[in-house]
C-alpha cells in the first residue's frame, strides 16, 4: 500500500503544475470561495493597487484581511503547493523522533518567514525562475540524503535554514503579484505566512496520521528495518525523481 501511494504521487507530481492557483479562478469551481476567488483575480487583474474590500464593498479591517489572507496562504500549500509539499514531507521522512522533526520545522520556519517579509516589501529581488527551480533542487538534495542517512544528520538543520530561505522567495513571489496597498500589506503578510504554516503542519499531521500505525507495526513485528524498507525509502526516492525531474525541467524554462 504505501509503495502504490508514492507511485500515484509521482504519477501525479510529473504532469502537476506546482502552483495551480498562481492562475485566474472561477468563483465556485471546484468548491473554492466565490468571494475569494473574486478578491483574487481583481488583485492579479493588473489594476493600480486600491483597498482590499469585503463582500459588502467596504475596505477590510485588519483582522478581515488577516483571516482572508490566512485561505490564500493555506490553497497556497494545499493543494497548490505540491513542490513544497514534498519538501516538508522529505524532512518527515528522516526523522525518527518528534524533536528532529521539530527543529527541522523550526528552522525552515524561520527562514522562509524572513526572506518571505523581506522579498514582498520589496528588499530583495531574485529571478523568480531561477528560484522555482532552486527549490526543485532542495526537494531533490534532501530526499536523496535520506537514501543515505537513518537519522537527521549534524548538517541538516543549518541546511534546512537555507533551503528555507529559497522556499521563502518563492513564497513571496506569490504574495507578491496579489499586491496590497501599504495599509493592508503587513496583515496580508501576517496572515498569509499563519496560512502558510497551517498547510505545511496539515500535511505533517496527515503523514502522521497515515504512517504511525505502520511503524507500530513494524515495531511490534520485531522488524526496526521495515518502517525504513517500506516507507522511508520508496518515498524518498519518488519525492527525489519528481524534484529532479522539476529542476531539470524549470532550469530549462529559464
Amino acid at each position: 500500500m504505501p509503495l502504490l501511494v508514492v507511485l500515484l504521487i509521482v504519477a501525479f507530481a510529473a504532469t502537476a503544475n506546482a502552483h495551480p492557483e498562481d492562475e485566474f479562478c472561477v468563483p465556485g469551481e471546484d468548491g473554492l470561495d466565490p468571494a475569494l476567488c473574486e478578491a483574487l483575480n481583481a488583485m492579479q487583474s493588473g489594476e493600480p493597487l486600491r483597498p482590499l474590500l469585503d463582500d459588502e464593498g467596504n475596505e477590510r479591517g485588519t483582522l478581515s484581511t488577516v483571516g482572508l489572507y490566512i485561505k490564500i496562504g493555506i490553497g497556497h500549500i494545499l493543494p497548490g503547493g505540491l513542490d513544497h509539499i514534498l519538501f516538508v514531507l522529505a524532512l518527515f521522512l528522516t526523522s525518527t523522533r518528534w524533536q528532529a522533526l521539530a527543529l527541522q520545522v523550526t528552522m525552515f520556519t524561520l527562514a522562509h518567514s524572513l526572506t518571505l517579509g523581506m522579498a514582498a516589501a520589496g528588499w530583495i529581488t531574485l529571478n523568480a525562475a531561477w528560484v522555482e527551480a532552486l527549490i526543485a533542487a532542495t526537494i531533490a538534495f534532501v530526499a536523496v540524503e535520506n537514501l543515505f542517512v537513518k537519522q537527521m544528520p549534524s548538517w541538516r538543520l543549518p541546511v534546512v535554514f537555507l533551503f528555507g530561505l529559497l522556499h521563502g522567495l518563492g513564497f513571496a513571489g506569490f504574495f507578491s503579484e496579489l499586491g496590497l496597498p501599504d495599509n493592508q500589506f503587513l496583515a496580508g503578510l501576517v496572515g498569509f505566512n499563519v496560512g502558510v504554516e497551517i498547510g505545511q503542519l496539515s500535511v505533517l499531521l496527515v503523514a502522521l496520521a497515515i504512517t504511525w500505525p505502520l511503524r507500530g507495526r513494524f515495531e511490534e513485528a520485531g522488524q526496526p528495518k521495515g518502517y525504513r524498507n517500506t516507507v522511508v525509502l520508496p518515498g524518498s526516492l519518488v519525492i527525489a525523481a519528481t524534484g529532479a525531474f522539476w529542476t531539470v525541467e524549470r532550469v530549462l524554462a529559464v
